[in-house]
């Protein structure tokens, strides 16, 4: 198991093909998937597809979307991480949980530390991040960690509220 980095409650780690039933849970629940304009997954062999396409090419780089594990069980929550968009021509900070990690928490730790890890092992010099205009929690949480609202937008045919980070250590 490749551990990227541990928070006070939480392991983020690298998914394998392996991981394919963890993905498929999180992106076949209906609730997680209500402000994103994606299909609901319908197998572990779409799951796998995304693994391989999406999720997996970004370790090269040290980015990526990480899967997030309670320290003190080993269960799966979700995951959070970077990932580049070439054609935004940015780094992305992202999250997925399901619904039993909602409200704990969960989501702002990761994130926290995930632009932390972001800006000083990685050096990279601005993070963005985006939430569907609806999505009143994950605004939130994308405001608690500091990020600077810059303007609403359409990303991925979801209209969004735009979020900034520059990178303090510099």
């Amino acid at each position: 198991m490749h551990i990227v980095f541990e928070t006070p409650r939480l392991i983020l780690r690298r998914f394998t093909e392996a991981d394919a039933g963890l993905v498929l849970a999180l992106n076949s629940d209906p609730a997680v998937l209500k402000y994103l304009h994606e299909p609901i997954l319908g197998s572990e062999d779409h799951a796998r597809q995304i693994l391989r396409d999406i999720i997996l090419p970004q370790y090269p780089n040290n980015l990526g979307r990480w899967a997030m594990h309670l320290k003190d069980s080993n269960e799966f929550l979700g995951w959070c991480g970077l990932k580049y968009r070439p054609e935004l021509e940015l780094i992305d900070l992202g999250y997925r949980l399901l619904p039993k990690a909602w409200g704990k928490g969960y989501a702002s730790e990761a994130a926290g530390h995930t632009l932390t890890f972001g800006f000083r092992q990685l050096n990279l010099p601005v993070i963005s991040a985006c939430a569907h205009i609806e999505n009143i929690a994950s605004i939130h949480i994308l405001e608690k960690i500091g990020m600077e609202y810059t303007g609403e937008g359409i990303v991925d045919e979801c209209p969004v509220k735009n979020f900034v980070k520059n990178n303090p250590y510099t």
